[in-house]
């Protein structure tokens, strides 16, 4: 059985703060590697993303995956939408897994499609009240790679 871990709780003060733990992901993440991003309407994911893209040195201009289904940037850095999936057999149907493999992938909506992965960390942005650019990160993995992932970005971020 594949070990998940507790989750983490970090306080993201500002924009330049959810900016800083993006580029953290982004400097860790190897080929193969998933973030599944999960938070309420405009918590950030898509400029968490954004963020994370650019920190890769990739130019491409991001944006909502929310009706194309899926994105592909350079790297290539696959960033899909899983909000109007109906089931996890309908991400089967995308045909994404040589982008999977190749790069790095972020999934908005993500949660949906955990079983669909041996080995991923999961980010959960939640919007605090009264301050639209703070937010509260919870982090967890599950797997190996996603733990040793969650790991180098937090002592990264700590820094």
């Amino acid at each position: 059985m594949t070990q998940t871990t507790a989750p983490v709780h970090i306080h993201l003060e500002s924009e330049a703060e959810t900016t800083r733990l993006a580029a953290s992901f982004a400097r860790h993440m190897q080929a193969g590697d998933v973030l599944l991003l999960n938070g309420g309407l405009a918590a950030g994911k898509t400029a968490f993303v954004r963020a994370a893209v650019a920190a890769r040195g990739a130019a491409d201009p991001v944006t909502s995956p929310t009706y194309t289904l899926a994105n592909i940037y350079s790297g290539p850095i696959v960033h899909m939408d899983a909000y109007r999936l109906d089931s996890p057999a309908d991400f089967a149907d995308l045909a994404l897994e040589d982008e999977f493999e190749r790069g790095i992938a972020f999934i908005e909506w993500g949660a949906m499609l955990a079983s669909e992965f041996d080995d991923y960390t999961s980010l959960d942005l939640a919007l605090l009240p009264d301050d639209e650019n703070a937010r509260i990160a919870s982090l967890s993995s599950h797997g190996p790679r996603g733990a040793a992932l969650l790991a180098l970005v937090l002592e990264d971020f700590a820094r």
